[in-house]
């Protein structure tokens, strides 16, 4: 059994441990609350440009276009596909990262022809250890998702699309389903299904959906109404996309931090049970030693004493016996 000291070492080492997993806690809560802030204020410019799409589609929904599938014919497209894997930079957040990972390497087995874009350290670590090629790797942190960096993400993939190295564009990224879970999300970036705007979506919540009656001109037309239109829209995609999982990673980190504050909590308890059952122990065996050895010295000086009595009865016993 462990020493009285030693589980005081090893209380004070839990308690310091439980406040750094509780600052943490705390810091990846603010983050969180921060990044929903700036999705929530650029989200309405996009939900705009998703709406002029469904408009332009509502007046011509035959329009060709290169950012979308072909009116008619087959989704099948050959050629190179692009993954934009987004990781976090750093671990101590449950199995946000592996989940991403395991969930691009499942996309990129059914396809030969890859090219992998990467955002996060983790990420980057990962696939350099296991010696799979990477196309880009965008240097700049994951822990502070900006428009800017998006729309850089965004054009490096467009313009790789425009000169036909990509056919099609993949982005795999963790969803925020709520405060208690996420789940990874892959979804297509190029090229578009008109389907998605054409059918588009019930804004008001009264089951149905709102197509614009008035009729527009377009300048100098339809299709380059659309790519201008398109590449805000991809920003607009891929930014909410980083700070989709950027909030992810936080709640799973808040999640994952709140479950070590319990585990700590709970060693504590133990801890102290413990110390508590070694410190009775150790009263018990001091008043044990002491009684013993007072005991001892009882019985010691009973010894002395009778020693001396039976030496005062010896002399007395010579005395008489030399008179």
């Amino acid at each position: 059994m462990a020493s009285m000291r030693e589980i005081k070492n090893r209380i004070n080492s839990v308690n310091d441990t439980r406040k750094i997993t509780s600052a943490m806690y705390l810091i990846a809560s603010t983050k969180m609350r921060k990044a929903k802030e700036g999705l929530d204020n650029t989200r309405p410019y996009f939900d705009a440009l998703r709406r002029e799409i469904r408009r332009i589609f509502s007046a011509k929904d035959d329009i060709e276009n290169a950012y979308f599938y072909p009116h008619r014919g087959s989704h099948d497209l050959p050629g190179t596909y692009g993954y934009l894997v987004i990781t976090a930079d750093k671990g101590l957040a449950g199995a946000y990262n592996q989940s991403v990972i395991k969930e691009a390497m499942k996309l990129m087995s059914k396809h030969d022809d890859n090219k992998l874009f990467v955002v996060g350290e983790y990420g980057r670590h990962y696939f350099q250890a296991h010696n799979i090629e990477m196309e880009k790797s965008f240097l700049y942190t994951a822990q502070n998702p900006t428009l800017a960096r998006a729309g850089e993400i965004a054009a490096e993939l467009l313009d790789m699309y425009d000169k036909g190295e990509l056919t099609k564009i993949f982005i795999i990224y963790t969803d925020l389903v709520n405060s208690m879970s996420s789940s990874v999300a892959s979804s297509r970036l190029l090229p578009l299904s008109r389907g998605e705007f054409i059918e588009g979506e019930d804004e008001d919540g009264d089951g149905i959906i709102d197509m614009p009656s008035t009729d527009f001109e377009f300048y100098p037309n339809m299709v380059r109404a659309l790519d201008s239109i398109i590449p805000s829209y991809l920003t607009g995609f891929i930014y909410s996309a980083l700070v989709d999982s950027f909030c992810s990673e936080q709640n799973e980190r808040m999640m994952a931090m709140d479950s070590a504050n319990k585990n700590a909590e709970k060693l504590l308890e133990e801890l102290s049970i413990l110390y508590n059952h070694v410190r009775q122990n150790a009263i018990t065996q001091e008043i044990t030693e002491v009684s013993s050895g007072a005991k001892a010295k009882r019985k010691k000086l009973e010894l002395q004493k009778k020693k001396k009595k039976n030496y005062s009865v010896s002399d007395n016993q010579h005395k008489e016996n030399a008179i």
